[in-house]
């Protein structure tokens, strides 16, 4: 197995679930690794017993930190999974397409963090060279994923893990992918050392983005020079603003913009990137009350998941902890949300 991957396994989930006699619950039906296979033929093998998807958690919160943002996201996939795997299990979706990998391993990296300060330049530093540490992990376990032709679904951390997923389906197909991302920040940001407000400009540095649109992006929420460098960088947007206070266009209109902008049938590889502090009243480590809601999000989602060739979905930035009624309501409400927003990718793709 990679040692980059802490793999899940049925046994692992019982502290989560909760059982009822006569129903049966996702959490019962979905798939797992074989432990025993190395890991290419683990995945090989969980294709050609019919799985679609893969979902994969990065249970971190350095890229945060090392913008100088609060912590907590390491919680996001701990969120998800205690209400994804309670949801029923009927007609109207096929558990048996969904392969529920695990999560890459990032303890020590979290460990070593904790004593960091983002207030003192050198260990802020750290920090970045964590994150840097961070990139590397996570696009090794998700190369492996691209590389079984499946369609990973990336849950929690900070947004800084878009450079490593798009270095991965970069690397696998051999050419940059497009990306649309829902953010109020654009996280095209200063080459400053690595972290959650930078990872599309790195990508694009490096040539693994190719076209890249923010949808929702807020204007008084990014720098002038990130706004500067997008505009260098041939970068398209559509603003929070337009959408919601002078309602010069619908967000149908702008996904449509969006759509436009990378070409819809163009053959490169997109990704859905949704950066959840875009949603209104989710516990995210900036949380925010001018968003859009959650319906909206999820019609995001499933419209730019109905394309063909939509490679993956990326949930970033879900904090828990940073709910103001406390961790308990904030696992509940951010698994919630979560949760709706994998049903809606994945409802797009098998309609």
């Amino acid at each position: 197995m990679n040692k980059w991957l802490d793999l899940l396994q049925a046994a692992d989930l019982s502290p989560l679930q909760q059982l009822r006699e006569g129903e049966t619950r996702l959490g019962e039906s979905l798939q797992f690794l074989n432990p025993l296979l190395p890991l290419a033929d683990a995945l090989e093998n969980a294709v050609a017993q019919g799985c679609k998807y893969a979902i994969v958690g990065i249970p971190e919160d350095i890229g945060p930190r090392a913008n100088l943002g609060n912590g907590g996201a390491e919680l996001g996939f701990q969120a998800f999974l205690s209400r994804f795997l309670n949801l029923q299990h009927n007609e109207t979706i096929q558990p048996q397409q969904i392969l529920l990998l695990g999560s890459v391993h990032c303890n020590d990296l979290l460990h070593t963090s904790r004593n960091l300060s983002p207030a003192e330049p050198a260990e802020l530093a750290q920090l970045r060279g964590l994150c840097t540490q961070l990139d590397a992990r996570v696009a090794d376990v998700l190369q492996g994923v691209f590389a079984a032709g499946l369609i990973p679904i990336v849950i929690g951390g900070g947004h800084n893990n878009a450079l490593p997923i798009l270095q991965a389906l970069a690397t696998c197909t051999g050419e940059a992918a497009d990306a649309i991302n829902l953010d109020p920040h654009c996280d095209f940001r200063l080459l400053e050392g690595r972290h959650s407000g930078n990872g599309f400009s790195y990508a694009h540095r490096a040539g693994w983005l190719r076209r890249y649109f923010v949808l929702g992006l807020h204007e008084q929420k990014n720098s002038q020079s990130a706004l500067q460098q997008m505009r260098e960088a041939g970068v398209g947007y559509r603003s929070y603003q337009e959408i919601y206070q002078s309602r010069s266009i619908t967000l149908a209109q702008a996904i449509d913009d969006a759509l436009t902008f990378i070409d819809a049938n163009a053959a490169s590889p997109l990704g859905i990137e949704l950066d959840t502090d875009s949603i209104s009243g989710m516990p995210v480590s900036a949380m925010t009350n001018t968003g859009v809601s959650v319906s909206d999000a999820e019609y995001f989602v499933y419209r730019l998941a109905s394309l063909p060739r939509v490679r993956y979905l990326h949930l970033a930035e879900a904090a828990p902890a940073m709910h103001p009624a406390g961790l308990k309501i904030g696992l509940s409400e951010a698994g919630q949300i979560l949760s709706a927003l994998v049903l809606a990718f994945i409802a797009a793709q098998t309609h």
